[in-house]
């Protein structure tokens, strides 16, 4: 029977108000981990909610521009504090919503916090810089002034870090937003902007539209007055948001797919290979755009990592991500778990041979959820699908190669280029591996998955539209450039 007892309605956010939308519809949002419980109800919206908000957003845009950076900068400090106070609450909507283990989301949620405050600090850091002028008696700089309204579209793997690695750098360059949230992340990214909203950000300055992504989504992109669109998410998707917005001259940002390898290299060590492939490949369940999904190993070790690897993996702990001791909770929806598992019988059929896993797991007290076994294949070839396409889950690909240099060749043979690593101790391999990898993120010694905040993040290739999110590199898109000439 569906839990329903004292489940909340969620509302839209418009101008500093809460409200219903104007369709009167609501959709549920359903814990992953026991598909009985509703997280909450969230407003399935419009393209006349989306004219709204985008009215209110161009509305407050002006005076929001006309605050100093400072003053911009202190609301994010006042929004970072209400988080911190709410941790535990969002952290637990977090993981009952999209099913990421309470740990990964308490300190996803803290992470968003670092990352108000390191924008709050950006307000008091420079925009421009004095050019030398021919004339002698003129004075020449660049300042930077913002888009305008900003859409930002989200997805549910991260529905705090991203939305907030968004919006923040948006806010303090003086943009204002309109964010249209995963649905399946929505409850938790409606708390995110409650605590915007109980810090006092002005009316208009974000608002928050929920609903299908075909509706809303496609909404923001195609409207006239939203000056850059900022987008995370499937590949697909993120090219209808380009095309949409290319034709009406607006700005885009797109972070897509990831089919992510490590390189194993015969000098590795092992044990720290084997925990930060686990690590970066099957955490969160896989789902990180950053996830490693392809493994190369060296054929002199590749017998000795991959039996390493195997005792290490049946130790993994899958079940509710709220429950003490959960290492690997499940994929965030029915839908998403479909996609897996659709993967795996693909896998199989192309003939790569399944060593771990491979199905639906239904150990005790997982039977409502939407759990996937941790999942190994080996023999695979690099033409393969489970090879080439994302999968989004918990699936490793495991590669016997005879040297780096046919790893590298092989690892750079797909579509995407997000995030690669290595595991070695020659620093010839490192260099060759740094210089030759088509990937917007290298790791060396450590896992694909993860970037600390103040460093530029995106891809190469299919991964992304090759402009870079987070630290100070966020201000070359959400902020034009403007050229002064001053004479005396």
């Amino acid at each position: 029977m569906t839990t329903t007892t004292q489940v909340k309605t969620y509302l839209n956010y418009i101008n500093g108000t809460w409200v219903a939308s104007l369709s009167d519809n609501v959709v549920t949002s359903i814990n992953p981990a026991n598909r009985n419980e509703i997280v909450g109800r969230i407003q399935s919206s419009t393209e006349e909610d989306v004219d709204k908000a985008v009215f209110a957003a161009k509305q407050a845009q002006k005076a929001w521009q006309k605050l100093s950076g400072a003053e911009r900068g202190n609301y994010l400090y006042k929004i970072a504090d209400q988080l911190e106070r709410r941790l535990d609450e969002i952290a637990e909507s977090m993981t009952r919503e999209m099913g990421k283990t309470f740990p990964e989301a308490k300190g996803e949620t803290m992470r968003g916090i670092a990352i108000l405050r390191y924008y709050a600090g950006e307000g008091m850091r420079k925009v421009g810089d004095v050019i030398p002028s021919t004339d002698s008696e003129a004075l020449m700089f660049t300042t930077r002034v913002p888009l305008g309204v900003v859409g930002v579209i989200s997805p549910w793997n991260f529905p705090v870090a991203i939305p907030i690695w968004k919006m923040a750098p948006a806010l303090i360059y003086g943009n204002t937003v309109v964010i249209k949230p995963a649905m399946e992340a929505t409850v938790t990214a409606a708390k995110v902007v409650e605590c915007m909203d109980k810090a006092g950000i002005p009316a208009g300055v974000v608002n928050m539209v929920t609903g299908a992504g075909s509706v809303v989504g496609a909404a923001i992109a195609n409207h006239t007055n939203v000056n850059g669109i900022t987008f995370t998410g499937s590949n697909v998707t993120g090219k209808q948001i380009g095309h949409a917005a290319l034709a009406r001259g607006a700005k885009y940002q797109l972070e897509m797919g990831g089919k992510n390898p490590v390189i194993i290299a015969a000098d590795s060590d092992l044990d720290l290979a084997v925990e930060g492939t686990i690590s970066g490949g099957l955490r969160s369940t896989g789902q990180k755009c950053t996830a490693t999904s392809r493994v190369f190993v060296q054929a002199e070790v590749y017998d000795a990592f991959k039996d390493k690897l195997l005792e290490k993996v049946k130790e993994i702990t899958i079940g509710n991500g709220m429950e003490e001791g959960t290492w690997m909770g499940p994929c965030a929806s029915e839908s998403q778990m479909n996609t897996v598992l659709s993967y795996i019988e693909k896998g199989k059929a192309e003939g790569a041979t399944l060593i771990f896993g491979g199905g639906y797991c239904d150990e005790k007290g997982t039977e409502d959820g939407f759990y996937v076994s941790p999942t190994i294949f080996e023999n695979v070839t690099n033409d393969m699908v489970i090879a080439q396409e994302e999968i989004f889950g918990p699936v490793l690909a495991l590669i016997k190669v005879k040297t780096i240099e046919e790893a590298l060749t092989l690892a750079n043979d797909v579509e995407f280029g997000l995030s690669a690593s290595i595991y070695t101790k020659d620093i010839g391999t490192m260099l060759s591996f740094i210089n030759e990898t088509d990937a917007g993120l290298v790791r060396i010694n450590a896992e694909t998955a993860g970037v600390e905040l103040q460093a530029p993040f995106g891809g190469m290739k299919q991964s992304s539209s090759h402009s870079r999110e987070q630290g100070q590199a966020a201000i070359e898109f959400f902020t034009s450039i403007k050229t002064v000439f001053v004479k005396a």
